[in-house]
């Protein structure tokens, strides 16, 4: 095999078996090999249990070979990912993978506490600014003007709000000790976003306190774009509203 090819082929963990189940576009495919080469160079796939939220994610640990897996009710990873770290211990890597439908709305309340509590969990968010799940329709992280099927003429701040920060409102809690938001649309950001889930990872394993990464994704068919100018979306219009970047980094609670 070529330099080149051994450079960008699929991680050993991710398994290209499983039907894809993704829209043309969408970059939780991408996530999820993201993901996969995470576990790989950190070896936690044996030690790791993958708590997913009702949406596109919830099939996350299917494309992970060795993974154990399981969904949660709506909103409720970040509770079951508690349960299942206490009961466990530190022997296990507990981590939740939630669209913004998910932990951003329902789900808020559940994150809010366990980051609190600084609960030895990490959570995986996928922001894709709108319930891709459901149809489309607005989501707490859905932009300005952004037109769906709850927000006809466009999110205006006077009847939606605005859109919230999950990264930084994170980082606002002493019980976190690591939040980060990044993107899989480049080659570059895909690295670095590689890199935080690693650093999320060792966190935990340090037992020091809540991890979080949030990744901003293209979702044509709730955008209204096609597939390819999903990457632009990305650019053009998620990433001036939510800052790439690391907003917290610490050794433990502070």
């Amino acid at each position: 095999m070529s330099e080149k090819k051994k450079k960008h082929a699929n991680p050993s963990l991710f398994n290209t078996m499983m039907t894809p189940h993704f829209c043309p576009g969408c970059h939780y495919g991408i996530i999820i090999r993201c993901l996969a080469e995470a576990l790989e160079k950190t070896e936690a796939v044996g030690d790791t249990i993958l708590v997913t939220g009702i949406g596109c994610s919830m099939v996350s640990a299917h494309y992970i070979k060795n993974l154990e897996g399981m969904v949660a009710l709506h909103g409720r990873a970040p509770a079951v990912a508690t349960g299942i770290k206490r009961s466990l211990g530190r022997d296990k890597i507990v981590m939740t993978m939630t669209g913004d439908g998910d932990l951003s709305s329902i789900g808020i309340a559940e994150i809010v506490a366990a980051a609190n509590r600084f609960e030895k969990i990490t959570s995986i968010f996928l922001n894709n600014s709108n319930f891709g799940t459901t149809g489309g329709q607005m989501a707490p992280t859905s932009l300005i003007g952004q037109v769906t099927p709850t927000s006809p003429e466009g999110r205006t701040a006077d009847h939606g709000g605005f859109p919230i920060h999950m990264a930084e409102l994170m980082a606002q809690f002493k019980g976190v000790v690591y939040s980060f938001r990044g993107t899989v649309h480049t080659h570059k950001n895909y690295n670095r976003t590689l890199k935080a889930i690693v650093t999320a990872i060792e966190k935990q394993r340090e037992d020091a306190g809540l991890s979080f990464v949030e990744i901003l994704a293209a979702c044509p068919p709730g955008h209204h774009v096609k597939p390819k100018d999903g990457l632009d979306l990305v650019t053009d219009k998620l990433i001036p509203e939510f800052e790439l970047g690391e907003f917290k980094n610490a050794d433990r609670p502070v």
